[in-house]
């Protein structure tokens, strides 16, 4: 994630923001001009004596947004559940994010709403990062046989909701959004980490698996890495929540449940890889530089140093990002520690792994340089 400061005061902004915590104005964030801009309404500019259509038309004051007139995505308007902005010309009211979505809650329900606001800064987080790392987000209304959708529901009755991806569908049961149940069921089923961006970065995983790796070249080199993806997936399915990982799975999975099928496999990788581009490329914006003492009976040393200064989120070199990727977390498990925190990033990644995770950010660096 990128740092961004307000273009007409210089006050620091979050990806998040609404409101200019120093000059006050209105923000919004530009996808088709990766920026967080302040905006003036256009009728300010214009005078009073305009009409009133242009009541709800902004002005970028962001310098590389060059005057460009943008409208609040409708979800803002309308719930306020999006800082994300459409250009005028755009004839669809709601912003790159959010006319991906096919079902969300009865928002009437305030818990339902309340759900829904925090699954959607989270998806707007995922696509930010699909959108800075070249890869192609299309609603299905954009692009029928291959498009992408979300569905955000909510347990019926006895009917429950299960979370997952099918056919550029991903579906999200709403209760994710409650953290006490995600707590508690992360701990029932022994993971590590289980958190809304997880969530869509794994399912996002399997979308693109269809998009990039089925029936294309890649395939060959992906059962290489990960194994016969026509293996019966229910009956591995079974076989993992019977029996559970095999017991050697650290040395060759991500996590436990990468273990399952190698398309679960496949979007825990997928996911991983998300996490470390996106977590990398904000210490980046920030311009931090990890130079770590060590003790030891042998003295006093010190590690190499970790300094990073390119602002985009593509990491050329696998090497130079999964060197950087290690420091930072230590580091930053360190620093929760410190805290009596868990770990931020709580996985150890074997050798195995870091192959299948080269894998990955080949295919993506590959279908950027399309």
């Amino acid at each position: 994630m990128k740092v961004f400061a307000c273009s007409a005061c210089g006050h620091p902004l979050f990806f998040e923001n609404v409101q200019c915590n120093g000059c006050r104005r209105r923000l919004a964030y530009l996808p088709d001009r990766a920026v967080v801009s302040p905006l003036e309404a256009a009728v300010a500019q214009a005078g009073a004596a305009r009409p009133d259509s242009l009541a709800s038309v902004f002005v970028a004051l962001a310098p590389v947004a060059g005057g460009e007139r943008y409208r609040l995505c409708k979800n803002a308007v309308d719930h306020g559940a999006c800082n994300w902005a459409v250009p005028v010309g755009d004839d669809t009211p709601f912003c790159r994010a959010c006319r991906l979505n096919e079902i969300i809650p009865n928002l009437s329900n305030p818990h339902a709403l309340e759900g829904w606001l925090r699954i959607e800064r989270a998806k707007r987080r995922l696509v930010y990062t699909l959108l800075e790392l070249g890869l192609k987000v299309e609603s299905r209304r954009e692009h029928p046989s291959g498009g992408l959708g979300f569905a955000f529901k909510e347990d019926v009755g006895g009917a429950k909701v299960m979370t997952g991806h099918e056919e550029g569908l991903i579906t999200l049961n709403l209760a994710e959004a409650d953290t006490p149940f995600r707590e508690k069921l992360r701990e029932q089923m022994g993971e590590a980490y289980r958190t809304l961006l997880g969530h869509f970065r794994h399912e996002i995983g399997h979308y693109y698996w269809d998009r990039l790796i089925a029936g294309s070249e890649r395939l060959g080199a992906f059962r290489a890495e990960f194994g016969d993806e026509t293996a019966s997936y229910d009956e591995a399915l079974k076989r993992h929540y019977d029996k559970g990982a095999p017991g050697d799975w650290p040395l060759n999975f991500v996590s436990a449940y990468a273990s399952m099928h190698p398309w679960e496999d496949w979007a825990e990788s997928w996911a991983h890889y998300l996490h470390t581009v996106d977590t990398l490329g904000t210490a980046r914006s920030y311009g931090l530089a990890l130079r770590p003492d060590v003790e030891s009976d042998a003295g006093k040393g010190r590690l190499s140093e970790l300094k990073v200064t390119t602002r985009s989120l593509h990491f050329h070199d696998f090497d130079d990002l999964l060197k950087g990727w290690v420091q930072l977390t230590v580091a930053l498990n360190s620093l929760n520690r410190s805290m009596g925190l868990a770990d931020v990033y709580p996985f150890v990644l074997s050798e195995r792994a870091i192959r299948k995770l080269r894998f990955v950010h080949d295919v993506i660096e590959k279908v950027a340089a399309a």
